[in-house]
């Protein structure tokens, strides 16, 4: 799926046809008001204030058509430069734009653009004619806060999309539909992997097939860290607010933080993991013979997320973040990298999942540190993408305050880009954690810190598998690997019992579904659940101790021996198909 605001010229057209959406809704209901209609990566939104008024879905047809008529009028879209005075007095019945004009920075150049009868306060640029703007789709209607503010009145927001044809406009409705059948929530529920309840909004259950699928995926994480030379901690879910102030998250980011006291003592729940892993760093002497030390925790943590923000597992308040935090020297920093963005493309061919990654430099004010360190570092990770044979996108000014990183970004299946992997400097927490090391000179330094973590968090990774492989987990991740069913269970329910044992004594996750009902039934079901193997036993296979096999999504029937079956899905298993 396209990314709006990555193309400059998509950017341009969406923002114009946010001004014709806006246009349109002043023609239909004429006392609407307009805050502000900004391009986002899904296209653009409008919000407005419509007074007694409301828009529902039934009703963008109608703003369609009104859009369409203006679009084919064609008029010019002119960009006018005003004094504050003249954009003060053009809006002075509209009391959101005149809280945008008295916001602006001293010596701002306003601007407005108008088309036809319609104008509005705009920084641009647009497309020339309302012409330009014909292949548009109006694509949904939600509240939104005036400012984001929750204690501010609510305003009616209208998303939409415009492309230059109408044929890209065609393929990308296709992508949402097929983005919708995916939909991890709507499977999640279906394929009973989780659940979520009202009471503890953002916090998911996880069910006994989503649970089986979060710890193949966990011990697949732990096997392949273990083979790069990671060795695991773990830290405590709550510890006290001291050690929160030394971070610096007591101050930076309380308002996200769950807390409570013990024994009159302020505590918090970890947001993050990194303190604690500072406190195991600090618990031994560490020498340069020691690095680099990789030290990763699949740590529980919890953040209060706005309620209007939670969306299934993609965002939640309580997550396990895969962390790793490496300490290292400084002329560690390039091969330890290095070898850490080639362990990230190992995991995610796994998945078939292809990346890029994206250089965040320092930001211009508020960073820590000197600049000739953050030159060094920054330099350090681009020369690291070289050497593991990456191109990488720069992002200038988009680093973190406590250093430079490095972001991989997935492509799903339906090219949805999902940004999941990072790598971070950090150059504030050995700092303030006092963290060093006894150098080859006897000397005590401070070691260079790595953030990284690879899924991102595992909640919102499994989210993306779902929709990646639309439910269908290849055989090694599915909850279900096999299915055994009896075709008449008075004179096969016996042999049925018999596979599913042998299957089952194989390390193979496998049911039996004996119940009362037709094959065509039960076969439907499971292929519902997506189960990637039915085993269909009748009186052949019973009479000649085979399976007969049908793969999830196919009518082929193959057949063979419960051992070359065995041994047939136990390589598939291991080759991770």
């Amino acid at each position: 799926m396209v990314n709006v605001k990555e193309n400059e010229k998509l950017s341009i057209m969406n923002h114009s046809c946010a001004h014709l959406l806006a246009h349109a809704i002043k023609r239909l209901y004429p006392h609407a008001k307009f805050w502000v209609g900004p391009v986002i990566e899904e296209g653009f939104y409008y919000d407005m204030d419509l007074g007694e008024d409301s828009i529902k879905e039934e009703d963008l047809p109608a703003i369609e058509k009104e859009m369409k008529k203006i679009a084919k009028d064609g008029k010019r879209i002119v960009r006018i430069e005003l004094s504050k005075e003249e954009a003060l007095e053009m809006f002075k019945n509209d009391e959101y734009k005149l809280d945008l004009i008295n916001n602006m920075e001293a010596g701002e150049v306003i601007t407005a653009y108008k088309q036809d009868e319609f104008i509005d306060l705009c920084r641009g640029p647009h497309v020339e004619t309302t012409k330009e703007l014909r292949n548009f789709k109006l694509l949904k209607v939600s509240g939104a806060y005036f400012k984001g503010d929750s204690n501010n009145q609510v305003m009616q927001r209208v998303y939409g999309i415009c492309f230059p044809t109408q044929e890209e406009l065609d393929e990308h409705l296709n992508s949402i539909e097929e983005a919708k059948k995916r939909d991890h929530r709507k499977l999640g529920k279906e394929l009973e992997l989780f659940m979520l309840s009202d009471y503890g909004p953002g916090f998911p259950f996880w069910l006994p097939k989503g649970m089986t699928l979060k710890n193949t995926l966990t011990e697949f994480w732990n096997k392949i860290h273990i083979k790069a030379g990671y060795q695991f901690i773990q830290t405590p879910i709550m510890l006290n607010r001291e050690l929160w102030e030394t971070s610096g998250h007591w101050f930076n980011y309380k308002e996200n933080m769950y807390t409570s006291s013990i024994d009159e003592k302020e505590f918090a729940i970890k947001p993050m993991n990194c303190p604690g892993g500072m406190l195991v760093y600090k618990n031994s002497i560490h020498s340069y013979k020691d690095f680099p030390l990789r030290l990763g925790e699949l740590g529980m943590v919890h953040r209060h997320e706005a309620s209007g923000a939670l969306a299934g597992l993609f965002r939640v308040r309580v997550f396990t973040q895969d962390d790793a935090h490496i300490f290292m020297t400084e002329e560690q920093i390039r091969d330890e990298i290095a070898s850490i963005i080639l362990l990230y493309k190992e995991v995610y061919s796994v998945f078939n999942l292809k990346f890029h990654i994206e250089l965040s430099t320092r930001p211009e004010k508020k960073f820590i540190g000197d600049i000739k360190t953050w030159d060094i570092a920054e330099k350090a990770l681009a020369d690291a993408c070289t050497k593991a044979g990456f191109e990488y996108k720069l992002n200038p000014g988009d680093g973190a305050f406590y250093g430079p990183k490095l972001d991989f970004k997935l492509r799903d299946s339906i090219n949805r880009i999902w940004q999941c992997g990072t790598i971070q400097l950090d150059m504030n927490l050995p700092e303030r954690f006092d963290l060093t090391y006894v150098a080859e000179d006897g000397s005590k330094k401070r070691p260079v810190m790595i953030h990284r973590a690879l899924f991102g968090s595992l909640e919102r990774f499994i989210g993306i598998l779902i929709e990646h492989y639309a439910g269908a987990f290849p055989t090694w991740l599915a909850p279900v690997q096999a299915k055994v069913l009896p075709v008449n269970n008075q004179y096969h329910q016996e042999y049925a019992k018999q596979v599913y044992k042998a299957l089952q004594e194989n390390g193979i996750r496998v049911e039996l579904d004996d119940r009362e009902e037709k094959l065509g039934y039960r076969l439907r079901e499971s292929q519902i659940q997506k189960v990637p193997f039915n085993l269909i036993l009748g009186d052949n296979e019973k009479n000649t101790v085979s399976v007969a096999y049908r793969r999830y999504n196919s009518n082929e029937t193959v057949s063979m021996t419960i051992e070359e079956f065995i041994s047939f899905l136990k390589k598939e298993i291991e080759h991770k198909n």
